[in-house]
């Protein structure tokens, strides 16, 4: 796939699934009253979703390194359309939780997979520009998202939102799956997994997600022994899974297991404490920005008195800024390095949220909303492009699996700990409570690459801590700035 196609299909990718969340929380009420659902069901169109999709994200990414990222986005994209179609005809709630699980599963195939594309199509010193192009798109997206699903669901009812994504779903598909013949070189001299496919742990990693995301989002007090359990299984499973992978040859993270000849990883694995620096930043950023929205609107409808429209509007500055904030970190990328930029913006996004905890006025909200918008922009794009650049081709897939994993499991750990914060200390205290988890995850960022100057070695970037930000000049199977699934000549 050239690049200006893999550009394209890993956008439109990425919009179908953040459009595809974001309209169908402004039309949950809405099916609840056409299928005559309780609150529980219309809950689990929503937690359905989210289990199936967080628990098979690394494993759709090994299928995407072993068998192409190109033939996962298709099928992913293909499947998530025509679950799209089946919701959008559902004659009762049990069909349409059904099929969101189903939806769930084609969504975990293409999201790893919108990131490999890039991966492979792009040297790793040139991802900046198309990992922001796909940022300020998914901010579009999730701006644009309420506005367009409460107009689709007031003006020809909840269906119509499921009848968005399909034909930009389909449509893609198809285009992925005939653009077969001029990848069908690239596909072959692409470097591929190596081993077998570690079956065992993608099945722990699943149970333990689906169990993690399951005991988040059930509301506290109702859970019972049941809860319990599945919190206990969460927890066993992980140390299972981390157990398995240290032991087996062919681990499901790469290098996970440890080699018999190396003691630390390389700049370049996934193991490596860059990228597990920048999946910390991606989960502690995602889960102080949506638990920040879910007390706001709280604050400023419980508390203030404000209209639902007048609390989006005071918001609309967060949009704004993490839409512009995409092309910035580029820019900031390449001048500065990862280190700075991402200390910077993490820092950043805690002061939008201390400004928020202690506004009261139009302009302090508008300010912390702008704050917050600016620095998780900043951090989404930076941290993706520290996991995505960081992998090596062949691994490209797992790589854009956990840094999808890290983005759908902090939302949900923000707005549940946001919900327990402010049962117990007022609809402000999870403002200040994530400030701290922004202020304390600063020193993480030690262990990410910086920006050294064009002569540096790898000694004197300091690869124990996170390496270089300059190009890749030893990455294994990689002995240039240039993956092996391009040639100039392809491009």
């Amino acid at each position: 796939m050239n690049r200006p196609l893999a550009l394209a299909s890993s956008v439109a990718g990425a919009v179908v699934v953040a459009l595809d969340g974001t309209v169908l929380t402004v039309a949950q009420p809405t099916l609840q009253r056409d299928l005559h659902a309780s609150f529980a069901q219309v809950q689990w169109t929503s937690t359905g979703y989210l289990v199936a999709v967080a628990s098979l994200l690394v494993f759709a990414g090994r299928l995407g390194d072993r068998y192409g990222h190109r033939h996962m986005f298709a099928v992913g994209m293909l499947g998530f359309g025509a679950a799209s179609a089946g919701i959008a005809l559902a004659p009762e709630v049990g069909w349409v939780i059904g099929l969101r699980v189903v939806q769930g599963v084609f969504g975990a195939l293409l999201q790893p997979a919108t990131l490999g594309m890039l991966r492979v199509a792009y040297p790793p010193e040139r991802l900046r520009r198309p990992l922001a192009a796909r940022t300020a798109a998914i901010g579009v997206a999730a701006a644009a998202g309420p506005l367009v699903g409460g107009a689709l669901a007031t003006g020809f009812g909840w269906r119509a939102v499921f009848l968005l994504n399909i034909a930009p779903a389909l449509g893609f598909g198809v285009l992925a799956l005939t653009a077969g013949e001029q990848g069908e070189q690239r596909e072959r001299e692409r470097p591929r997994a190596a081993g077998a496919l570690d079956v065992p742990g993608a099945l722990l990693l699943a149970v333990a997600l689906a169990c993690l995301v399951h005991t988040l989002v059930t509301p506290l007090g109702v859970t019972g022994a049941l809860g319990a359990a599945v919190a206990l299984a969460a927890v066993l499973a992980g140390a299972a899974f981390v157990r398995h992978e240290r032991r087996t040859p062919a681990p499901l993270l790469p290098r996970m297991g440890a080699p018999p000849a190396r003691a630390q990883p390389r700049v370049g694995e996934i193991g490596s404490p860059a990228v597990g620096a920048a999946l910390a930043l991606l989960v502690t950023a995602s889960a102080a920005l949506n638990g920040a929205l879910f007390a706001c609107v709280y604050v400023l409808q419980d508390d203030l008195g404000l209209t639902p429209l007048r609390t989006a509007l005071l918001s609309l500055p967060l949009a704004v800024l993490l839409i512009a904030a995409a092309p910035a970190s580029a820019v900031l990328l390449r001048r500065a390095g990862a280190r700075p930029t991402l200390a910077g913006a993490t820092a950043v996004l805690a002061t939008g949220l201390l400004v928020l905890a202690q506004a009261s006025g139009t302009t302090a909200f508008c300010t912390g909303f702008a704050l917050l918008g600016a620095g998780f922009g900043t951090v989404m794009v930076a941290a993706t492009h520290v996991v995505v650049r960081q992998a090596p081709a062949e691994s490209a897939g797992v790589a854009g699996g956990w840094q999808q994993t890290a983005m759908n499991v902090g939302p949900v750990l923000g707005v549940a700990s946001a919900t327990v914060l402010m049962g117990h200390a007022g609809t402000r205290s999870p403002l200040l409570v994530l400030a701290g988890a922004a202020v304390a995850a600063v020193p993480v960022c030690r262990l990410l690459p910086g920006r050294s100057g064009p002569g540096a070695t790898a000694s004197s970037a300091g690869l124990p801590a996170g390496g270089s930000d300059t190009e890749h000049t030893v990455h294994g199977v990689e002995r240039n700035p240039f993956p092996p699934s391009l040639r100039d000549h392809e491009v």
